[in-house]
């Protein structure tokens, strides 16, 4: 059963107060090479597998889909947009700003072209994004447990994303670090991330949830008997709160009064296909899809729900289990290219946490085994799909 200890603040008393960064930094060491180390390979795999089909590796990473939209918007601002044949119109107001104002910052003061600087960006905060994994795994069920979490999400199916110039990775580090602060009752720093993360991705919405939905919980659990919480212990709580949806609607609201509607986000959404519709779109498309296929897919979606509420029943705590659901839930009823579907759960990485504290508890040997084959899979998997249909 969840309880408050799992997000109240650590005690920090006597030496360990005020650790050194070169400190945490060493003791996360394993989990950052780890993570390093698996994506090095997933992006090798990718450059040779590339050279044989006569294609760029760069250019997939930095040049394709996604990456050129927020390219176009770091170096042009918003206004762009396409017109298709059958009269759907997509406009770069879908895509979040983060990314590309931090692509056009960094551009700015180095030599790197806007691409290139979203492909800097998105391998600094995918190594920001395995460490608060493995500070996760770490306090929930051990140092191992989060190593094998952070080398877990790099080697997902579609963890060449991870090394793309998309957002993916900066929402990831964004969100995990603002869960971890939840997860510590670091309120004011988890409101401040909620916001920034955001302003990477709609799903920014899911960790605005932990956040309130943590905070409810908290204020309830410490009203006094019988009277109405005492607010006046949890100001920094409060203040985080208000921060945490700054950037998710101010992204909406700005949206809306460029195109003079509130509904206007949402308009530009459906204009690429894109919408909410309770999952009524993906049970078509499942069954369209027909046997195999479709019983297939079917049963990697239930085993994505399996893991959460197998997290749920083994005291996942709170925050966790809202960021995580909340981004499972989005992705599953959301319509548009069911393709993408991998991908939109990919930042889900409180799912992953049942397998990594169960590959903690074998023996080092066949941990990192199995870890190698599972690499070795995505590797190959990542390459295979970015050189054919890719994540659009």
């Amino acid at each position: 059963m969840n309880d408050l200890a799992p997000f109240r603040p650590p005690e920090r008393t006597g030496p360990g107060r005020g650790r050194p960064l070169r400190a945490a930094l060493r003791r996360a060491a394993p989990a950052l090479l780890a993570y390093a180390a698996i994506r090095a390979l997933g992006v090798l795999v990718l450059a040779v597998w590339s050279a044989a089909h006569g294609k760029s590796w760069h250019t997939l990473l930095t040049a394709r889909w996604d990456s050129l939209w927020y390219t176009r918007v770091a170096e042009q601002g918003y206004g762009y947009s396409v017109q298709l044949a059958n009269g759907d119109v997509h406009s770069n107001l879908a895509f979040f700003p983060l990314l590309p104002w931090l692509e056009r910052g960094l551009s700015a003061v180095t030599p790197l072209s806007a691409a290139d600087a979203g492909l800097a960006v998105s391998w600094l905060a995918s190594l920001a994004a395995a460490w608060a994994l493995y500070l996760t795994g770490e306090r929930l069920h051990g140092p191992r447990a989060g190593v094998a979490l952070a080398a877990l999400w790099a080697a997902l199916p579609v963890g060449i994303v991870q090394s793309m110039a998309y957002s993916e990775s900066l929402f990831t580090a964004l969100a995990a670090w603002g869960v971890w602060c939840v997860l510590t009752g670091r309120w004011v720093t988890a409101g401040v991330l909620a916001s920034l993360a955001g302003l990477t991705r709609p799903v920014g919405a899911a960790v605005v949830a932990a956040v309130w939905l943590t905070a409810a919980v908290t204020l309830w659990r410490d009203r006094p008997a019988g009277g109405a919480p005492r607010r006046g212990r949890h100001r920094r709580m409060l203040l985080g709160v208000l921060l945490a949806p700054l950037g998710w609607c101010g992204y909406f609201l700005w949206v809306a009064a460029e195109r003079g509607s509130l509904t206007a986000y949402l308009d530009v959404q459906g204009g690429w296909g894109n919408g909410f519709d309770g999952g009524a779109a993906f049970a078509a498309f499942l069954w369209d899809l027909g046997f195999p296929a479709g019983l297939g897919l079917l049963a990697g979606v239930a085993l994505v729900v399996w893991l959460y509420v197998l997290g749920a029943r083994r005291g996942q705590p709170l925050p966790l289990l809202v960021y995580g659901g909340a981004v499972l839930l989005l992705a599953l009823t959301a319509k548009g290219y069911f393709g993408s579907k991998p991908r939109l759960m990919m930042p889900a990485y409180p799912l992953l946490l049942p397998l990594a504290a169960g590959l903690a508890r074998w023996r080092p040997a066949w941990a990192w085994t199995v870890t190698a084959l599972v690499s070795a899979g995505s590797a190959v998997y990542g390459a295979w799909w970015l050189n054919g249909s890719g994540p659009p």
